[in-house]
């Protein structure tokens, strides 16, 4: 009895022990290398036309043709409507009557006031009757200018019967329809809008714990639910300081202008901006976690590299930190001089060569799993069948 509970006392010993062993401890490192750092801010906004005009008439009267509709492309000086030009026709007319009229009465008027003057001048009239035809020339002259900015003025209302394009772009809407009175008061009356869809912006609303980091010239990526695998390009070309606040929420408008050449972006569509507050290529980079890293003198440790020093730091400069270079077996403190961080990584701008090694840490890893079944495998536990138990 005694050896049989020997026997099966020493497979659980052994298996207590293999499970009991303590994970090795090692250092964790990385290299410095080259690479690009970024951080970004996220925002929401709406697509524009950077030109977008409103094309109206400046003058009363009936549509009477319409030369272009819905998403049709037009060119600056392009005649794109007219308006009936019956009564705007007969005011010219009656206004270049009424110049004629008045040059004859004026010419008249000049001629009597020439006759007088010679006839006082020898005293053979009185000054009542000089000073009658001097009237009359001045008055004659009033109207008859009178009558020539008329001209001008009927003549401009006719020309606006005709209306044309101001820009380059295409029409996004249109108001009104053929045989439509316009009427034009204080307010033009629209007829069309045209936009110019080469050259787009976006107007983002920014939330204001990031507004401060973000500055004109700024890159950003956009997209749009119309084009879920586009990624659109633009730069930020204006923050705007005059903020908005809904729900006690506070935002501000930032610009951000981008080329559109396939006409995809169109005017309403919402826009998911990220704004690249840092984006900045071949730049020398650490983790953040570097210079947080504290060395663990073991002496004991054959394993482990061991601080060469103790770092100092009450004389760093406000732009310098510690970290440990990895030297063999050592672990040597190093200044370096850092620039900007994304809170991930971070610029080293001098005091490392590009390569070295850098220690980020201490990592436990479980001791190295035996090789074969049969290590893992009490010599005193049964055998499963068929297996050779008496090897050579």
């Amino acid at each position: 009895m005694k050896i049989t509970r020997l026997t099966l006392a020493l497979p659980l010993a052994l298996t207590l022990c293999a499970c009991q062993k303590e994970p090795a401890v090692r250092i964790e490192t990385v290299k410095v290398e080259t690479g690009e750092l970024t951080e970004t801010v996220t925002a929401t906004g709406e697509v524009e036309s950077v030109t977008q005009v409103d094309v109206g008439t400046q003058v009363t009267g009936i549509i009477d043709k319409l030369y272009v509709d819905y998403n049709s492309v037009v060119t600056k000086g392009q005649l794109i409507a007219e308006i009936e030009k019956t009564l705007l026709q007969s005011e010219l007319n009656s206004a270049e009557a009424s110049v004629e009229s008045a040059r004859v009465t004026y010419e008249y008027n000049l001629t009597n006031y020439n006759r007088d003057k010679a006839l006082h001048d020898k005293q053979l009239i009185s000054d009542f009757e000089f000073q009658t035809s001097q009237k009359d020339l001045e008055v004659s002259k009033t109207a008859y200018d009178k009558a020539l900015a008329d001209r001008v003025r009927a003549a401009k209302n006719l020309n606006y019967a005709e209306i044309y394009s101001p820009i380059d772009g295409i029409v996004i809407s249109r108001e009104v329809e053929v045989g439509q009175t316009v009427v034009s008061s204080m307010n033009v009356a629209n007829l069309y809008t045209i936009a110019d869809l080469d050259n787009m912006q976006v107007i983002g609303n920014v939330d204001e714990a990031d507004i401060g980091r973000v500055k004109v010239g700024q890159d950003v990526t956009f997209s749009v639910d119309a084009y879920p695998d586009d990624l659109f390009e633009g730069k930020v070309t204006q923050v705007r300081l005059s903020p908005t606040t809904e729900s006690n929420v506070v935002t501000y408008e930032v610009v951000v202008a981008a080329s559109n050449p396939e006409h995809k972006l169109i005017p309403g569509l919402t826009a998911n901006l990220t704004i690249y507050v840092i984006r900045e290529q071949n730049l020398q980079l650490l983790p953040a976690r570097a210079f947080k890293f504290e060395p663990e003198a073991d002496p004991d440790s054959e394993t482990l590299p061991q601080p060469t020093a103790v770092a100092d730091r009450s004389k760093l400069a406000k732009d310098e930190r510690y970290v440990w270079v990895v030297d063999g077996m050592s672990l040597v403190p190093t200044i370096v001089k850092i620039g900007e961080s994304n809170g991930i990584k971070t610029r080293i701008i001098s005091g490392l060569p590009e390569g070295a090694t850098v220690a980020v840490g201490y990592t436990e890893a479980a001791a190295a799993e035996p090789d074969s079944h049969e290590a893992q495998v009490s010599p005193f536990a049964p055998q499963p069948p068929g297996r050779n138990k008496n090897k050579k």
